[in-house]
């Protein structure tokens, strides 16, 4: 990769993390939201980020354009949750099979050593064996697949869930 700048996310990355995300809703199985989002719709998911605690969001660069992004998240609303978060992470095709989902999860986890995280959790819709064989090369073990739970453009969606304790 020429160019390649991993960095945390800020606001003027959001038109870019929202083509790349309604992509993915408009094409794929993948994300489960079915309406294409606006820069004012995807908001609200960008505002939930942070530059310190265990809610953090890391993008790639590649030669000046946003290419991919990879989160933490809040996993459930419960106080019992505190302590788990979730991960989620979008590559646009030119960022996809040359390493670069692995070096966003490496600054990704790197950036929360010394959080309170016990569990880190990630649901997988399937078929996506990239996605899949991403998650076990960062230490991710398989819990189980929830089958057939949504639907979408027509066809039920099955989700493979990972998780890795830290």
């Amino acid at each position: 990769m020429e160019s390649l700048l991993i960095r945390p996310g800020v606001f003027s990355d959001l038109p870019q993390l929202t083509e790349i995300y309604n992509y993915y809703i408009i094409n794929t199985n993948i994300a489960f939201d079915t309406e294409a989002m606006t820069i004012d719709d995807y908001k609200p998911w960008f505002d939930k980020y942070s530059d310190t605690g265990p809610y953090r969001l890391f993008v790639a660069e590649l030669d000046g354009e946003v290419v991919g992004s990879a989160g933490s998240r809040q996993y459930r609303d419960h106080p019992a949750f505190v302590e788990t978060v979730e991960f989620g992470i979008y590559l646009n095709s030119k960022a996809k099979g040359n390493g670069l989902g692995k070096k966003l999860y490496t600054a990704l986890f790197e950036a929360l050593k010394g959080e309170k995280i016990h569990l880190v959790v990630a649901g997988v819709a399937l078929p996506n064996p990239a996605s899949v064989a991403l998650h076990k090369s960062m230490g991710f073990t398989e819990v189980g697949v929830f089958d057939q739970y949504a639907q979408k453009h027509g066809q039920y969606i099955s989700s493979m869930w990972l998780q890795k304790r830290v």
